[in-house]
């Protein structure tokens, strides 16, 4: 036998490279979860066109409400390499925030304010960034490719490269489902002009099952995987600045920042759990805030009860606005709970004066109307609006 027939057959090139594409990627996500990301998933930077067609559609319908600034750069909202040319694979990352007690039970008690879970804890951004560029770093450092990291503040659409990459699926509430992590996942991504192996994406696991869809209380979820952001109450409480319509205002209940409803109640959050991130511990003067104690807050105050966290978003005025609207919402309101809204009558802001007499009005027609009458040389038009359609009540 010649001597070649004994040589071990020569493993094609490929191999190796696959090999060590693998490796590469299996030490990222090791680097990620050294880092404290929970989940770590490659998606290609190439372009979504049915992330494209889906954005384009949302703003064509009006859905977007005032939030102008989802149309500007929208070509580059679902083209990673229209962000960044250079851009070959986006490193997908989550943060679980799941809290330690059902969201829902506290809309129960009307007397208090319902925050979302994400927004009871330190503004998410700085505490992702800061892990985000600590593993930019290790990677650069490791490979010598280019990075920039992104943490929903750039032209990024986070939720369809996590569907791309595999962290979950688009939920029939719009938002990103994961089985692992229920419905609470913060999101962040790495840039890189490595060719690093993409994920698989994770199939659609809803089934059959409506439960976002039925339990949204403004009707937000016109279909499964359509939202209407004009009638979400996250939308309504964080992005609407000014009057709230008043087909809304009975609906809000007792949210005052964010909704949680359709994603406490997604059937996959049984596989969730409580987050174990420090710097995102929830915290304790968040849940269950009482309503007066928030009606009574000026600027100031509120800049310091909320330093830190996401609620500075709204602004003051616009936060005692919601409080406001859960107190009109009340079941049985007490002495002091009207006492409170007829404090917000003479309000330095017309939105709060305005608020407060719709609220006073929900709780006391008698007192509302009585009180109105008091107002009639308030010139703010919000606030005559509001007495006008007080008196036709």
């Amino acid at each position: 036998m010649s001597p070649a027939c004994d040589r071990h057959p020569i493993t094609p090139i490929w191999i190796f490279k696959v090999a060590a594409a693998a490796q590469l990627k299996e030490k990222i996500c090791d680097a990620a979860a050294a880092q404290g990301f929970d989940t770590c998933h490659i998606a290609s930077a190439k372009p979504d066109p049915s992330a494209a067609q889906g954005l384009q559609s949302f703003i064509a319908a009006g859905h977007h409400g005032q939030m102008d600034w989802m149309e500007s750069r929208m070509d580059e909202r679902a083209a990673p390499q229209k962000l960044w040319p250079e851009a070959q694979s986006v490193i997908m990352l989550g943060v679980n925030y799941g809290p330690d007690c059902d969201p829902l039970a506290v809309l129960k008690d009307d007397d208090k304010g319902a925050i979302s879970v994400y927004a009871q804890r330190r503004d998410y951004h700085g505490v992702i960034k800061k892990k985000l560029k600590a593993l930019a770093r290790w990677l650069v450092e490791e490979t010598q490719a280019e990075v920039k990291v992104f943490v929903d503040t750039a032209p990024v659409m986070e939720k369809p490269l996590a569907m791309r990459a595999g962290l979950g699926w688009q939920g029939k509430h719009t938002n990103l489902v994961s089985r692992e992590f229920g419905s609470w996942l913060f999101l962040g991504s790495v840039f890189t002009t490595l060719k690093l192996l993409p994920d698989a994406p994770e199939q659609d696991h809803c089934g059959a099952c409506t439960a976002c869809l039925d339990i949204c209380p403004t009707r937000a979820l016109p279909a499964p995987y359509k939202i209407d952001a004009r009638r979400c109450i996250s939308y309504l409480t964080i992005e609407h600045d000014g009057m709230i319509d008043r087909d809304l205002r009975r609906l809000m209940g007792n949210h005052i920042y964010g909704c949680d409803d359709c994603l406490a109640v997604c059937p996959w959050n049984k596989f969730a759990q409580s987050s174990e991130e420090i710097k995102l511990v929830m915290k304790a003067d968040y849940d269950r805030p009482d309503l007066v104690k928030l009606s009574q807050l000026d600027d100031a105050a509120f800049r310091r009860f909320f330093a830190g966290t996401p609620v500075k978003r709204s602004g003051r005025d616009n936060f005692v606005r919601n409080v406001l609207i859960a107190l009109g919402n009340m079941t049985q309101p007490g002495a002091e709970h009207i006492e409170a809204v007829e404090a917000r009558l003479v309000d330095g802001s017309d939105v709060v004066r305005a608020s407060a007499v719709w609220a006073l009005a929900q709780m006391d027609i008698t007192a509302g109307k009585a009180l109105a009458e008091k107002m009639r040389d308030d010139e703010s038009v919000l606030v005559r609006q509001e007495m006008a359609a007080l008196a036709s009540a």
